[in-house]
C-alpha cells in the first residue's frame, strides 16, 4: 500500500512538472500583444522596450520559464500585467466557485443515479430500464451551453424565477440562500452529463454482478434484494464508477467554464476567458497550471479511494 501510493505521488509530481512546462509554452503561442494593453496610447517602441526589460519579456523563453516556475515554486505565481492584482489572490477568489457549483452538480448527480441504476439492474429491459436509458442517451446527445440557455429562457424568462439569470450570482459569504438560488442552474446543468455517465456505468456493473455466484448464494439464504444490492451487490460494482467520476469531476472543472461565462459567474473559467480577451499572459499561466494540475489530484484521489473499496489493485 505504501509502496503503491509512493509511485502515485511521485507520477502526481511528474506529471504537474511536465504540465508546468506545457503551460507556459503555450500560452506564449496565444495571439496578442500584452503591450497593447498595458500601454494602451503610450505603446512606442521605446516605451514597449523599457516594459518588455521591466517584465523579463527580453529574455529567452527558458530563462523566463525558469524564474516563473522557480517563484510557482514558492507559491508565487506573478502580478497580473493587466489588472495589476496577484494571480494568487484572483484564483483564491475564483476558485471557491468552481468548487461549490462541482460540488452540488455532484449530490445531484450521484443522489439520482445510484438508485435508478439500481431499480433498472434489478429488471433489465423492463420499462424504466428501456425509459432512463433512452432518456439518458438523449441527455448525453445535448451539449451544457445548450441546457444552460434552455434553462435559463424557461425558468428565470418565462417563470421568472429570481436570482437564477445571467449575472444574478451572489458570494456565499454575503447570503447563503441567495448563492444557492444563483447555483441552481448551473450545477444542475453540469450535473446531467455526470448523472448519465454515472447511470450507464453503475448499471452495467450491477448487472453483471447480480449474475455472480455469491449473490446466488446470498439470493439462497433468503436475504432480501435491497440488502443484497446495497451490502453485497453495489461496492464490487462501484469500482468503475469511482473511475469514472475522478475522470469526470476533473473534466468539470473545464467543462464548467463555458456556463460560468454565460451566466457572468466569475468563477475561474470566466476568469481565464477574460483574461485571453486581454492577453493577461501570467493570469492565463496561472489558472491553467492550477486547474490542470487540480485534474491530476483528483484523479489521484480517486485512485486511492478505489483503491481501499478493491485492495487488489495495489498488489496487482
Amino acid at each position: 500500500m505504501i509502496k503503491y501510493v509512493a509511485r502515485r505521488v511521485a507520477l502526481l509530481i511528474g506529471i504537474s512538472f511536465v504540465i508546468s512546462i506545457g503551460s507556459f509554452y503555450l500560452i506564449h503561442l496565444l495571439p496578442g500583444d500584452p503591450a497593447v494593453f498595458i500601454l494602451g496610447t503610450n505603446d512606442s517602441p521605446a516605451n514597449r522596450a523599457i516594459l518588455f526589460k521591466q517584465l523579463g519579456l527580453d529574455r529567452s523563453i527558458v530563462t523566463q520559464y525558469l524564474i516563473w516556475i522557480g517563484h510557482v515554486l514558492h507559491g508565487n505565481l506573478g502580478i497580473s500585467f493587466i489588472s495589476h492584482n496577484s494571480v494568487v489572490s484572483t484564483i483564491k477568489a475564483a476558485l471557491p466557485i468552481d468548487l461549490e457549483m462541482i460540488f452540488l452538480s455532484q449530490i445531484v448527480a450521484f443522489a439520482s443515479a445510484v438508485p435508478l441504476a439500481m431499480r433498472s439492474a434489478r429488471k433489465p429491459d423492463g420499462w424504466l430500464d428501456r425509459v432512463l436509458g433512452a432518456g439518458s442517451f438523449t441527455l448525453l446527445s445535448v451539449p451544457p451551453f445548450i441546457i444552460i440557455v434552455l434553462l435559463v429562457l424557461f425558468v428565470s424568462i418565462k417563470l421568472g424565477v429570481a436570482n437564477t439569470g445571467p449575472a444574478s450570482f451572489v458570494p456565499l459569504s454575503q447570503n447563503f440562500l441567495v448563492n444557492l438560488e444563483s447555483l441552481v442552474l448551473p450545477s444542475f446543468t453540469l450535473s446531467v452529463g455526470s448523472f448519465v455517465v454515472y447511470y450507464r456505468v453503475l448499471r452495467s456493473d450491477l448487472i453483471a454482478t447480480l449474475q455472480e455466484e455469491f449473490i446466488t448464494m446470498a439470493r439462497s439464504k433468503g436475504i432480501s434484494a435491497r440488502r443484497i444490492m446495497w451490502r453485497h451487490a453495489f461496492r464490487p460494482s462501484s469500482v468503475a464508477l469511482l473511475g469514472t467520476a475522478g475522470v469526470n469531476i476533473g473534466g468539470l472543472l473545464a467543462s464548467g467554464f463555458v456556463v460560468q461565462y454565460l451566466l457572468a459567474i466569475p468563477g475561474l473559467g470566466y476568469t481565464l476567458i477574460s483574461a485571453i480577451d486581454t492577453s493577461d499572459y501570467l493570469l492565463v499561466q496561472g489558472i491553467v497550471l492550477v486547474v490542470s494540475v487540480g485534474v491530476v489530484f483528483i484523479n489521484f484521489v480517486f485512485d486511492f479511494i478505489i483503491n481501499i473499496v478493491d485492495p487488489r489493485i495495489s498488489r496487482e
